[in-house]
């Protein structure tokens, strides 16, 4: 069938998607390699670290010993050589994990940098959509999937400790110098073998993700014989085709806004109009434009008698998540609801 997303998608549409930032991306393996990253640093420098921030306890202390000394106006300034002190002994290790998440994250988007994830997208921070996030479908297997990663480095974990036990109960009644070296040292192997399994689950994650995002990107057979027929044509033509294809698309868009029930607006950048005939599950975008698609909309509906209702948030929304001739999804189900309620009961409609 030529609807049945069936084929991989081809080199034109992968590139397009890594435009838009697209790509496969594992959290579980840049958290690996920043946590091993982190103690490979500390296994150098970690020594160093340690004195210095003893050094900065031990003046902490002796401050605290005679709080006579330190006036009210000083309390300030030794509460930013307290923190200069501290970020300075622990900058090398912020400065290693810092570049191992830019390294990671750039092997996996390969090296390509996209400005289209900068842009703000509303409906990021929509409670609604949030919250469908949370309580949706895929909640109960990304629960599973993290209960499974917790269990398999917990018993990573435990098997590296139990076989110390004894070994701990001898540092009962060791100085503290000896007790902390010890226990360091302990701690450090215990976190490399538990790093180690992390990034084990991280490469495990990150190939689920690519196949995952490989079988989001699938095209139908028809998208694929449309896309070889354009790329086969000289460029020029291609061009050509592309403006008249979006001239006839905005004309039937500028066609359709006097059906629509009502158009929201930012109110000057942005217009959406929309249509709700009671038979489809959801209202439908009919046309959106921006300044001057978006002036051209307002003059139609204005034109036809169309309502134009100012709602900032709604309208950038509904324009950078909906395209022309689809529904809208359910996260904005009730604001639509409520601008269209409004439409009926101040202009005299009646709700199809």
């Amino acid at each position: 069938m030529a609807g049945d997303k069936t084929e991989k998608a081809t080199p034109k549409r992968q590139e397009e998607a890594r435009n838009k930032g697209q790509v496969a991306r594992s959290m579980d393996l840049t958290g690996s390699i920043i946590l091993l990253a982190a103690l490979f640093v500390l296994g150098s420098v970690g020594p160093d670290v340690g004195r210095r921030l003893q050094e900065l306890t031990e003046w902490a202390l002796r401050l605290m010993a005679h709080p006579e000394t330190v006036s009210r106006e000083g309390i300030g300034a030794l509460l930013l050589h307290a923190l200069s002190e501290t970020g300075s002994a622990l900058a090398p290790v912020l400065a290693v994990c810092a570049a191992a998440a830019v390294a990671v994250n750039l092997c996996m988007t390969r090296m390509k940098l996209s400005k289209g994830v900068l842009k703000p997208q509303w409906q990021r921070i929509n409670p609604q959509s949030g919250a469908k996030n949370i309580f949706g479908p895929n909640a109960l297997a990304e629960g599973a999937k993290s209960v499974t990663k917790v269990a398999v480095v917990a018993a990573i974990v435990a098997a590296a400790l139990v076989p110390q036990m004894g070994e701990l109960g001898t540092m009962v009644g060791m100085e503290p110098t000896q007790l902390a070296g010890a226990l360091g040292s302990t701690i450090l192997a215990v976190a490399k073998r538990a790093a180690a399994a992390y990034f084990v689950i991280g490469v495990v994650d990150f190939a689920y993700q690519k196949h995952r995002h490989a079988k989001s990107m699938r095209m139908d057979k028809q998208e694929v014989k449309d896309e070889t027929k354009n790329q086969q044509l000289p460029a020029e033509v291609r061009m050509t085709m592309r403006r008249r294809q979006m001239a006839a698309s905005r004309g039937r868009m500028m066609a359709a806004v006097p059906e629509a029930d009502v158009v929201v607006t930012n109110p000057t950048h942005y217009a959406v109009a929309l249509r709700y005939d009671g038979k489809s599950p959801a209202p439908e975008v009919v046309a959106k434009g921006v300044d001057l698609n978006a002036a051209k909309i307002r003059r139609i509906a204005a034109e036809y008698g169309v309502p134009i209702v100012p709602d900032p948030p709604l309208a950038r929304a509904l324009h950078a998540s909906v395209e022309v001739g689809t529904q809208i999804p359910e996260e904005l189900f009730g604001a639509v609801a409520q601008v269209l309620a409004f439409v009926y009961k101040t202009s005299g409609r009646r709700a199809a």
